[in-house]
């Protein structure tokens, strides 16, 4: 058995190995990568490498190098092992794994036992483990009350791009009372609303205030709004994209 570490922290790095050398006798090589790039190259090198990956790292974080390896070879076991539990990086984990794949999302202030516990489930018995916290935030991400769909959360991340409605319908294939509808969906979920005391002008501006409310709630990150930025130009730059002149 071969197993990748991708972490960009030397220290981390050097306790992992270690972790990996006393949860896994049976492993025969332990090989580091210092961020989510180096892991992609070494992924592809090591083909029968399980995976134990940070999240936020320089260059290209988890998320990315997660999606690009399970694209090459969907059966690789990952553990992430992160310090965050924020919905922004639990939702796109959520949103990269393939049908079927064991894998893991273990928080750094997990004690040793429960990490080496997770080691040996997902990579000898091919079991999830997922912390509690990340469990109850996949579970109100999937729907339940005060959760966000997926349909929501691509509206919340267009408009902390600075799109318009008509923008959006446009990129989402929707109507623009559709758009106007969800957005009325995320401003009740993220209690942002005027008073009904305010002058005509109101308080707020409710988009600028729905992406402040969703930033300090952790529901979008700069991770997420860089991946956002990078298919907006794609986007923008193809065929669907807006036509010349458009406001």
């Amino acid at each position: 058995m071969e197993i990748l570490i991708v972490e960009d922290d030397p220290l981390h790095r050097s306790y992992l190995h270690d972790a990996v050398r006393a949860a896994l006798p049976e492993c025969d090589m332990v090989v580091e990568a210092e961020n989510g790039r180096a892991g992609e190259r070494l992924a592809r090198e090591y083909r029968a490498a399980h995976i134990v990956m940070d999240l936020q790292m320089n260059e290209r974080n988890g998320i990315e190098a997660a999606r690009t390896i399970w694209k090459e070879r969907p059966d690789t076991r990952i553990l992430f092992w992160s310090n965050y539990a924020d919905e922004a990086y639990v939702r796109g984990v959520s949103r990269i794994v393939p049908e079927g794949a064991a894998y893991g999302y273990v928080l750094k202030s997990a004690s040793d036992d429960r990490l080496r516990l997770a080691l040996r489930s997902i990579f000898i018995e091919a079991q999830c483990v997922i912390d509690r916290e990340v469990r109850g935030l996949q579970q109100k991400s999937m729907g339940s009350i005060k959760g966000f769909t997926d349909a929501e959360y691509e509206i919340l991340i267009d408009i902390a791009l600075g799109l318009t409605d008509r923008t959006i319908a446009r990129r989402r294939n929707l109507s623009l009372r559709s758009v106007q509808n969800r957005l009325q969906q995320l401003y009740e979920k993220l209690d942002v609303y005027q008073n009904p005391g305010d002058d005509d002008e109101g308080r707020y501006n409710l988009r600028a205030r729905a992406v402040t409310v969703a930033l300090l709630r952790k529901l979008i990150n700069y991770s997420a709004l860089e991946k956002a930025e990078h298919d907006l130009s794609l986007w923008l730059g193809g065929s669907n994209g807006p036509a010349s002149g458009e406001n």
